[in-house]
């Protein structure tokens, strides 16, 4: 049975099959369809801690998003423990993490944003040319485009103008909770 589990190809293709089901949603990758396409001959109630083991030691590398120095400290000591993992093993996992950490990085990133995000900011300054009334006409206006998004979406924009009054109310309301935030963060 373990030399059965020592082939490094079937390994990567497990830690492979194993990325994409926990890290990149593809959800058809089940215990059976590793088993029987990578250790057909290792029966399932053997396969099964050993699978355990593998998606723990991915898990635990990539939650910890290790750099191969914390990748290879770790792989050292799982070798060393009792039920851990072999020289051989280790250098497979190894392998696997340095070919395979970016887009890991990129997925898990991705699924950590639950909402729309922010995705661009930018701003200016124009001169108005044109107004109703003729006093306006070539005061300052601050303008700020925003880019919201979902991850996989199309963004939205919202674009939002502010006139000189408008833009020294903001700064006033901004100085009077800084102020009073300082105010309460002063011992008493």
């Amino acid at each position: 049975m373990a030399a059965e589990l020592e082939g490094g190809k079937a390994l990567g293709g497990l830690l492979s099959g194993l990325a994409q089901d926990a890290f990149h949603g593809h959800a058809g990758i089940t215990e059976e369809l590793l088993r029987v396409q990578l250790y057909p001959d290792v029966p399932a109630d053997e396969f099964r801690p050993f699978l355990e083991k593998m998606r723990a030691i991915l898990k635990s590398i990539a939650s910890a998003d290790m750099d191969f120095n914390q990748l290879e400290a770790f792989l050292t000591a799982q070798t060393k423990k009792q039920g851990g993992i072999t020289s051989e093993q280790a250098a497979v996992i190894s392998k696997f993490w340095k070919s395979h950490k970016t887009k890991i990085r990129e997925s898990l990133m991705n699924q950590s944003c639950w909402d729309k995000g922010l995705r661009g900011l930018s701003w200016r300054i124009d001169g108005k040319s044109q107004s109703r009334h003729s006093a306006q006409i070539h005061t300052p206006v601050a303008i700020v485009e925003l880019e919201f998004g979902e991850n996989g979406q199309e963004s939205e924009f919202l674009c939002l103008e502010f006139d000189e009054v408008k833009v020294n109310q903001i700064l006033k309301n901004l100085s009077e909770v800084e102020e009073s935030i300082s105010t309460l963060m002063q011992p008493a």
